[in-house]
């Protein structure tokens, strides 16, 4: 598959650009490099991109903006990538529909393990409807049902529910571990192999954004409910 794939990095810093485009190219894919924003959008609009590698800060438009932009006016996957030590724009990430992120400095073989679960997690769920695989492979999530074969979200219609890569993985954890009040430590280290920092909202955030799709009222949840001080619980005998 990586033949085929076309990956874009961009960062205003040539260094890291090259870094990452030698390793992925080693690697089987093709990538394309962008300096900014700009010329971001134009190689998007000219090639077929499969996945984008954004840093957030870069003078001008920041890769938070341009992350925005692609996941409303594309279907490419998206890897934001931020410094080690901010939490805040990795929860921005996060909310504006990033697919995983990246802490600086990168190591090149987690780089290639998040491309390569990430583009699994793409070609693996295509959009429109769904055909139930069995039961067994159907989780309810209120209306909703959480396909694991296909890796989609599906609703009461039968349609399709628009997840990152990162929703789908927190929403299998639940599934993997109904009844279970799972703390943001084990969230975080089951499904983005990193620990928890007090100061991280990112797991709140995240949980606040899945509720969105699957709770009837996301301000009284019922299907993932949060235990005080604690963590989080699927009570998937509450639907």
């Amino acid at each position: 598959m990586s033949n085929e794939i076309h990956i874009l990095v961009v960062d205003d810093e040539p260094d890291i650009r090259e870094s990452f485009q030698e390793y992925l190219e080693l690697n089987g894919y093709r990538v394309s490099c962008a300096d900014g924003a700009a010329a971001a959008r134009a190689l998007v609009d000219e090639h077929g991109i499969d996945l984008a590698l954004l840093d957030i800060s870069m003078p001008g438009e920041d890769g938070l903006s341009l992350a925005r932009y692609f996941r409303e006016h594309t279907e490419l996957a998206i890897i934001m990538v931020a410094s080690a030590g901010d939490v805040m724009d990795r929860v921005i990430g996060i909310e504006v529909g990033a697919d995983d992120y990246l802490a600086k400095p990168v190591d090149l073989r987690e780089l290639l393990a998040r491309v390569a679960a990430v583009l699994r997690w793409k070609h693996a769920a295509p959009g429109g409807t769904s055909t139930p695989t069995g039961n067994e492979a159907m989780i309810p999530f209120g209306q909703c049902r959480l396909d694991m074969e296909s890796h989609r979200l599906i609703d009461g219609d039968g349609e399709s529910v628009s997840i990152t890569e990162m929703d789908f993985q927190v929403l299998k954890l639940f599934a993997e571990n109904p009844g279970r009040t799972l703390s943001r430590d084990q969230i975080l280290q089951a499904t983005r192999g990193r620990d928890w920092d007090p100061a991280d909202r990112s797991v709140d955030i995240q949980m606040g954004r899945i509720r969105r799709k699957i709770e009837p009222d996301p301000k009284k949840p019922t299907i993932i409910k949060t235990i005080h001080s604690r963590g989080y619980v699927y009570s998937p005998t509450e639907d």
